[in-house]
């Protein structure tokens, strides 16, 4: 039973970074924490779910929802935090701004779709199969897979092409990124349309796996999200994926072996814990700053 939980906490904290990745970008450009980012993953999954009740092809819905959510993820830039940066604000209205904004979206959400739990078709269900003895569901190697795959991916776009060393550029030294003829306005609204599709997509395949969607859905998993940036350290994208790692863990094991009542703070003791040990996180180094 051991390697199965693992396996389990494996497939799911894969996708608590991917929705972590999130952060990560946003952090890395702007230094905020979007706390509406949790909502925007809720987000991404009903409009998936609107496109399975319209009886499109799923891909379809998550095609739709990735585009639509990436650009919620630049509204949300637009009109709630660039005004803030314009006017010179305090990091703190950014930070309460987006808190805002999550309420905002989970009421809109209610409103549209109601406030019950809606069922979700899991999607990627084709049995189940034995790997060196221990049983694993499609569901959670599907997870895992293209949790992993999407991740290399956006490790990728932010290493390897222009508007990622764009965005390289930006987090070290705004002002040097200006002057030498970078768009940072085009780099920032890229930033949240990258961290939304990301949502999206976690959106879609954590409802997919727990076969549930609902307006709050994001909460909890915002905030585990947040945990596990913290976990590897903020504004480090392979920090996320092994701080998502550690809390889908943490929280399997508990679940497992205390209880699935305690399993959500398992990954809340874990990060007080690392915190106290290196209060920057894993991967993360002192004295970040922004230039």
């Amino acid at each position: 039973m051991f390697f199965q939980y693992v396996f389990n906490g494996i497939a799911v904290g894969m996708a608590y970074a991917l929705v972590a990745v999130g952060y990560s970008l946003v952090f890395g450009i702007l230094r905020l924490i979007n706390f509406s980012h949790g909502a925007v993953y809720a987000f991404g999954a009903h409009v998936v779910l609107l496109f399975i009740g319209l009886r499109y092809p799923i891909w379809i819905g998550i095609l739709v929802s990735i585009f639509l959510t990436g650009i919620l993820g630049v509204l949300i830039d637009k009109f709630a935090l660039a005004p803030l940066r314009k006017k010179k604000s305090l990091p703190i209205a950014s930070l309460i701004t987006t808190i805002g904004v999550s309420y905002i979206i989970q009421n809109l959400l209610m409103i549209f779709f109601g406030s019950e739990r809606k069922s979700f078709p899991n999607f990627f269900d084709m049995g189940g199969l034995n790997l060196a003895n221990v049983p694993v569901t499609s569901s959670q190697l599907f997870l895992f897979v293209i949790s992993l795959l999407l991740l290399l991916v956006l490790t990728l776009i932010v290493k390897k092409t222009r508007i990622g060393l764009a965005m390289q550029a930006v987090e070290q030294n705004t002002k040097a990124a200006h002057l030498m003829g970078i768009n940072v306005n085009f780099v920032i609204t890229f930033t949240f349309f990258l961290g939304g599709a990301s949502a999206a997509i976690a959106g879609a395949l954590m409802a997919g796996y727990y076969q549930l969607v609902y307006p709050t859905m994001g909460f909890l998993v915002g905030l585990k999200a947040f945990a596990a940036a913290i976990l590897g350290g903020i504004g480090i994208l392979y920090g996320s994926v092994v701080g998502g790692l550690v809390v889908g863990l943490s929280e399997s094991l508990a679940s497992g072996y205390i209880g699935g009542t305690y399993r959500d703070a398992a990954a809340f003791v874990i990060l007080i814990i690392i915190l106290i040990i290196k209060p920057t996180g894993l991967f993360g180094k002192k004295g970040i700053s922004k230039v």
